[in-house]
């Protein structure tokens, strides 16, 4: 036995075993912290396996820079790569325990935006367990100053070396790849950094983050005031003006958002077996006082639903790749809704079922000026609670509906729905209607989730009404984005009823819902071309506030005079007359592909222009953060050091709130909670 010890202990005399125990006890105390400090979500065997190795590449390839020195060096420069790490593992647990998110150089390198930040004091969120991250540090210095383990002072092969450098990268590109396999556009899209750690490690994490901030941070130090003539000129001449009949319809109202996931208008009045799907919103779709879109689409592209917000929210498209929320969101200065209607005596709000880390929203909802934001910690959570994404929507309207109550009026407020998202899984126990048959088990229980949406929003609709608020406010509906991607095109032709589908269909397939429903509006159908980029103008307009001065690309969607250009991000675009997808133009009106007449061409080139320079100069604008050099008449710059989502500071600061303007439904009931109904199996 004592020889195995000290055949062990002669292994770890050599340079290569000292290295190989510093990689090791560096992965297993990584590992550890994954587990025990962060939140990542691992489910199901791959996602388990690549937590476990994703410290391997990057520990072999980071120690392996020692070994191409010599000596003595060679061990101090393994203790000071291991304590560099460290410290951002520790870095991050304390900022995580906090945002739950992970540090980002943009955050670091801001005006001390970390200290900032904290909503506590450093010293009340540290815990002593959290230098346990230095333990292998103090364990592997005192096995050499107590020359335990010797130092090796023969020199390590180099050839050695490169060989190692040069797996650690394989290992690297092979984990990757699985990782990439089971969360396509892990990278590219970038919708939370739990994802990217969780996938590939911490110190990838740290490098991917340092390119994009570096990228990031080279496109803004390039941008100028004069930057934002020509931005100001497009939007300028292409400002429309509101339209006199409902122009100030719905001022002073609660404006209260229903973010529908992945919903697409072809849904609304759509039968299966004879059964509607979404009887609900079928009935709110054809109220009197409901405004219904019925030429509306979603413009997103990689960023999806960050990139739907963001048109909502700011009336600025989302990038061409990646997430403007995520890349962006946390240092740019904005002129969002929130902080427009906060300005206008509106308390501002955002409820969402998972974690806030979730596209950057934690951040990004600061930049745009709400003040609360009720993510996963608001809310009571059980395992049969949650699906897919977070809280099952029946559950996520009761439990939200506690905090709207609080809210005091006029508010604005914006519910992100989560269940009908892909891959449209439901519990049995909430499934009672047919799937399509397609053939296609992606699409197929599509209408299923779609169905309990629409079952979700009628329970809420009974609360608004119960609690008063159906009267006194202005309900907007509208899909974020596709459900069914272009790759399902035979299950969409059997949706449609068509035996196939052409570039022309999968473009008019992209029409999501748009509803405005406000107490003594008159409201139809409207035929007006439009698009998520269109929302903010017109919700503004029928507030009857006046942002002639801000940045929006997005026009009234009421107006008489707008000119129903509906762009989308690849530069295609569609209007009454033409849908243009590549370099085929379609007669919108018949589907009909057209063999383009001189006149027709000019009309395309002017009109291809324009949509080409809308979304360019919208990237300039949030590329460079050109909003920091121009503050509108009226409009204070958001200070994002004001708010702080924690559930403790939530919490105090509605109470606060409560006392000091004693409008919510709440107080309005003497404190007594408005009655709310559902049928959740799960909450009997």
């Amino acid at each position: 036995m004592s020889g195995k010890i000290k055949g062990s202990t002669n292994k770890l005399n050599t340079v290569f075993g000292f290295y190989l125990l510093v990689v090791l006890l560096f992965c297993v105390k990584t590992y550890i912290a994954y587990q025990t400090e962060f939140t990542l979500g691992a489910k199901g065997s791959v996602q388990q396996f690549l937590l476990a190795i994703n410290p391997i590449p990057a520990a072999l390839l980071l120690f392996g820079i020692a070994l191409y020195f010599r000596g003595r060096l060679v061990y101090w420069l393994m203790i000071v790569i291991d304590l560099i790490q460290s410290i951002w593992i520790f870095a991050n647990i304390i900022y995580y325990r906090e945002f739950s998110d992970f540090l980002t150089f943009s955050v670091i390198k801001g005006s001390g935006d970390v200290q900032n930040n904290l909503g506590k004091s450093i010293g009340q969120i540290i815990r002593p367990t959290d230098f346990l991250v230095f333990l292998d540090i103090i364990v592997l210095v005192v096995l050499l100053l107590t020359h335990v383990i010797r130092v090796d002072v023969r020199p390590f092969k180099r050839r050695y070396a490169l060989v190692l450098s040069v797996l650690a990268f394989s290992l690297m590109g092979a984990e990757y790849g699985m990782a990439n396999a089971d969360r396509s556009g892990l990278l590219t899209r970038t919708f939370d950094n739990n994802y990217i750690v969780k996938y590939l490690g911490l110190n990838e994490y740290a490098a991917f983050n340092a390119y994009q901030t570096q990228k990031e941070s080279a496109t803004r130090a390039h941008a100028n005031a004069s930057d934002l003539t020509s931005v100001k000129k497009f939007v300028n001449r292409n400002r429309v003006s509101p339209n006199v009949k409902y122009y100030g319809q719905a001022k002073g109202k609660n404006v209260i958002i229903i973010h529908l996931e992945s919903f697409q208008q072809f849904l609304i009045n759509y039968k299966v077996d004879g059964k509607e799907v979404t009887p609900n919103l079928n009935k709110f779709y054809k109220n009197k006082n409901t405004l219904s879109f019925d030429n509306f689409y979603n413009q997103v592209a990689q960023g999806k639903t960050s990139d739907a917000e963001m048109m909502l929210e700011n009336s600025l498209y989302g990038l061409p790749q990646g997430s403007a929320m995520t890349t962006y969101g946390t240092q740019n200065t904005f002129q969002a809704a929130p902080a427009i209607l906060s300005q206008k005596g509106y308390t501002t709000a955002a409820f969402h079922g998972d974690v806030p880390s979730f596209w950057n929203r934690d951040n990004t909802y600061k930049s745009w000026g709400y003040e609360y934001f009720f993510s996963s910690s608001y809310y009571k959570t059980k395992p049969d609670y949650s699906v897919g994404y977070g809280l099952k929507d029946k559950i996520f309207f009761k439990q939200a509906s506690q905090y709207l109550d609080q809210l005091p009026q006029p508010f604005y407020a914006k519910l992100i729905t989560l269940t009908n998202h892909y891959p449209y899984e439901l519990d049995k126990q909430n499934t009672d209607f047919p799937a399509t048959k397609t053939g296609d088990k992606t699409v197929d229980p599509y209408v299923q989730t779609a169905h309990y949406l629409d079952e979700a929003f009628g329970e809420f609709l009974t609360y608004l009404k119960t609690s008063g608020l159906y009267k006194n406010s202005v309900i907007m509906l509208y899909g974020d984005h596709y459900g069914i991607s272009d790759n399902h095109r035979a299950a969409i032709a059997h949706l449609l009823g068509k035996k196939s589908v052409n570039e022309y269909d999968l473009a008019q397939f992209q029409k999501v819902p748009l509803m405005i429903h406000s107490a003594g509006l008159k409201g139809g159908i409207d035929h007006t071309y439009g698009g998520e980029i269109d929302v903010l103008p017109t919700l503004m307009d029928l507030l009857g506030v006046k942002d002639n001065n801000t940045i929006q690309f997005g026009q009234d969607l009421l107006s008489n005079k707008r000119n129903q250009v509906v762009a989308f991000r690849d530069g295609d675009f569609v209007t009454p007359k033409y849908t243009k997808v590549g370099s085929t133009v379609y007669q919108t009106s018949t589907g009909k592909k057209l063999t383009l007449t001189s006149q027709q061409k000019k009309q395309i080139t002017k009109l291809q222009n324009y949509v080409t320079t809308e979304l360019s100069l919208s990237d300039r604008v949030i590329e460079g953060d050109l909003l920091r050099f121009y503050t509108p008449k009226g409009f204070t710059k958001v200070n994002k050091k004001d708010y702080n989502y924690k559930y403790i500071n939530g919490m105090a600061k509605l109470k606060a709130a409560e006392k000091k303007y004693p409008t919510s439904v709440l107080a309005k009931r003497n404190g007594k909670a408005v009655p709310y109904k559902t049928d959740a199996p799960e909450l009997k």
